[in-house]
């Protein structure tokens, strides 16, 4: 496959084709997600809770993220690879910029951070030195004690209205993809439509300009718990190369997700 990169992600929106992502971990699966067409890997810090055990992302760092960047980018060369920022990494400009340095050099294309309008200074002094941003509303579960859970965003009114406004704010400050985690799909439709970066959705229905999964919801080995907005891609398909490649297939033709997997 040709090299993903963020004018690649930027003109498929422009163009209409949905990016299709997932999480990665290692050099394997890395590799193997490349190989079968997957535009954008994350090394998500949901590795604490499916790799390492944590009830929640917390207690993961940066030491942890760059060492799975490295992983990752070792199977995966051309594939566009976004590295999670862990949980105050990011609480000043200076310490953002340093956390994100560090990231970067283990082979990310790009950093995420959780939050909205806050974040803009930070995301600014990224830009102007040369990181490319994601940003992340809705449920940022870096927030989750914040949130009393892992529970639905955006459902009201005012929290709609300023998640909009953050989404604005983000772009304005330099960002250049957006994920947005389990929201309303109409919610998730209108923040998209309000920017002209790419939105990448996980539980915020089919109107995103792509669909991210954990990869251990992919395949159902994710212990105890399948979220509503996940598909067992092995059950349906009995192997690991075809259940990615029916992932793909069903993100970029949009059978995927289904009304089943959204909220309202």
């Amino acid at each position: 496959m040709a090299k993903i990169t963020v004018s690649t992600l930027k003109k498929m929106k422009e163009e209409g084709r949905k990016i299709a992502a997932l999480t990665a971990y290692d050099a394997s699966f890395s590799q193997l997600f490349q190989d079968n067409g997957i535009h954008v890997l994350l090394v998500g810090d949901s590795l604490g809770m499916v790799l390492q055990g944590g009830t929640d992302t917390l207690g993961v760092t940066n030491q942890d993220i760059a060492y799975h960047t490295r992983c990752v980018r070792a199977g995966a060369k051309d594939t566009f690879v976004i590295a999670d920022m862990p949980f105050m990494t990011y609480s000043t400009v200076t310490d953002t910029c340093k956390h994100a340095a560090e990231l970067m050099r283990a082979g990310a294309n790009m950093v995420k951070l959780e939050g909205g309008e806050w974040l803009y200074d930070s995301i600014k002094a990224l830009t102007i030195q040369g990181i490319p941003v994601c940003g992340h509303l809705g449920l940022t579960p870096q927030s989750v004690h914040v949130f009393g859970g892992f529970k639905i965003q955006g459902r009201e009114n005012e929290q709609a209205n300023k998640m909009v406004q953050d989404a604005q704010a983000l772009e304005r400050a330099g960002a250049q993809l957006l994920v947005l985690e389990c929201i309303p799909s109409a919610l998730a439709e209108r923040i998209t439509q309000s920017v002209s970066i790419p939105t990448i959705g996980i539980g915020a229905g089919k109107l995103t300009d792509g669909q991210i999964l954990v990869m251990h919801d992919l395949v159902g080995i994710s212990a105890g718990y399948i979220p509503k907005f996940s598909k067992n891609f092995l059950l349906e398909t009995g192997n690991m190369p075809a259940a990615v490649k029916k992932y793909l297939d069903d993100v970029t033709s949009g059978a995927f997700p289904g009304t089943e997997h959204e909220f309202n």
